[in-house]
């Protein structure tokens, strides 16, 4: 029987199978499951965070309202639901933030200077890429000198015609666009 104390081999398949899986936004997702479903868990061992990810994953997360405290430095430091460990300690003591023990750390914890270093990195790269209200001027600056170029090739073309290469381009001095 399969209801036996220790007994671990079953003689047939699951009674009921569902045929789609379980969506924990099907019906819209509230502000706690986006939060829930976007949160890094980082300082836990592959167990511990699996388990977090399977009530992530079924809506049982229940995020905490207050910090707890931390059972290694006592403070009021512990700001992610189901750890008893603050991060600081996690990452000074290399244990699990939830259950303790010394394991592998699958994700290790995101320190301050780590966050501060890639975000100056991302600032650098960003300003890098995107140009700037100054740039756009001195490309349009370059662009003024349309008519003498018109002359040049008007020239080679044919025969000069007076002022045809600056009626060719109009004046868009004075023209503003609206996003």
């Amino acid at each position: 029987m399969s209801s036996q104390k220790g007994n671990a081999s079953r003689s047939r398949g699951q009674k009921h199978q569902n045929t789609t899986a379980y969506k924990n936004d099907k019906y819209g997702a509230s502000v706690q499951v986006k939060i829930a479903n976007s949160k890094v868990h980082d300082g836990l061992c592959q167990r511990c965070k699996e388990v977090i990810e399977w009530k992530v994953k079924y809506n049982k997360y229940k995020s905490l309202t207050q910090p707890r405290t931390c059972v290694k430095c006592s403070q009021k430091t512990v700001k992610d639901a189901y750890h008893v460990i603050c991060k600081t300690c996690a990452l000074k003591l290399e244990l699990c933030a939830k259950c303790g023990k010394k394991e592998d750390i699958v994700i290790p914890v995101y320190t301050q200077k780590q966050g501060e270093e890639e975000e100056e990195y991302t600032n650098q790269k960003m300003t890098g890429c995107t140009r700037r209200k100054e740039d756009f001027n001195e490309l349009d600056d370059d662009f003024g000198d349309l008519g003498s170029d018109d002359d040049d090739f008007a020239s080679d073309s044919g025969p000069d015609k007076a002022g045809s290469g600056k009626a060719l381009v109009p004046n868009v001095a004075h023209v503003s666009f609206k996003d």
